[in-house]
């Protein structure tokens, strides 16, 4: 299938470089389509054990692009606009569902939308050159869109996401570190070779393990703790049963480094 953005897979690691350069890596409604139909496929793609997502040029991802949605979504009914809300919400879904690592790797502007994709991503890594901006406020629409209201409060806490929600201001990689946005700024040329390395030793683990682990983050955040005990307790007997588990045992016996097989 072809796509309106760079797609490539290596030794189990998909990168996906959003191509738009000229405008920021606006996403487009094609583009919004296609991310939403690979996330869902890429659950069942077993060449694929982790992704990578940046953009070309000097942006990671400005949201989207003013004229292909905004100025065309101004002629829509509000059931074209709820058809186009449920889309874009449906590619953050899909991104969370998967239970595959995501990596983030954030090389300049990250605004609206892309702020929310960074933020559907399970690890980002900044360029010392990104900036953040949860911009839709300023817009005159809703800082709750394609998930923001859930997932930034889990990530920087209530207090930091009314923040960046209301106000919409733009900050810098260094606040966004602060701010505990970020897993860690690096510097910008070392930026996508830092994410390979991620994602090379993700893909490299114990992938059952991983993806566990994964589940059971998105589960958690709605159950009591009993009810997380129970099921971390069950999730745990699954992999103590698991083939991964066993090879580290027989290497640590050996005094060896484990050789992962996925299961």
């Amino acid at each position: 299938m072809s796509y309106d953005f760079l797609y490539t897979v290596d030794d189990g690691v998909a990168t996906l470089t959003f191509n738009r350069p000229e405008v920021l890596n606006a996403l487009t409604f094609e583009v919004y389509a296609q991310l939403r139909d690979l996330f869902e496929k890429l659950r069942y793609d077993e060449a694929v054990r982790v992704v990578v997502m940046t953009g070309a040029g000097d942006s990671f991802c400005s949201g989207g692009d003013v004229h292909q949605i905004i100025g065309q979504l101004l002629e829509r009914d509000m059931k074209g606009h709820l058809e186009f809300t449920r889309m874009t919400g449906a590619v953050v879904q899909n991104m969370r569902l998967l239970d595959k690592p995501i990596i983030a790797a954030l090389n300049g502007m990250t605004a609206g939308a892309g702020s929310v994709l960074a933020l559907a991503a399970d690890l980002r890594l900044a360029s010392e050159k990104a900036r953040f901006a949860f911009l839709f406020t300023k817009v005159g629409l809703t800082g709750s869109d394609m998930g923001a209201a859930y997932l930034l409060p889990r990530i920087v806490g209530m207090g930091r996401a009314s923040e960046l929600l209301l106000f919409g201001d733009t900050v810098d990689a260094a606040t966004a570190e602060r701010y505990g946005l970020v897993n860690r700024v690096v510097p910008h040329d070392e930026l996508l070779s830092t994410a390979l390395q991620w994602a090379k030793r993700l893909a490299q683990g114990p992938t059952v393990a991983i993806s566990m682990t994964k589940r059971m983050l998105n589960h958690e955040q709605s159950m009591d703790l009993i009810s997380a005990l129970e099921a971390e307790a069950q999730a745990q007997a699954l992999l103590l049963m698991g083939e991964d588990h066993r090879r580290f045992y027989e290497a640590f016996k050996a005094k060896e480094k484990p050789r992962f097989v996925g299961r």
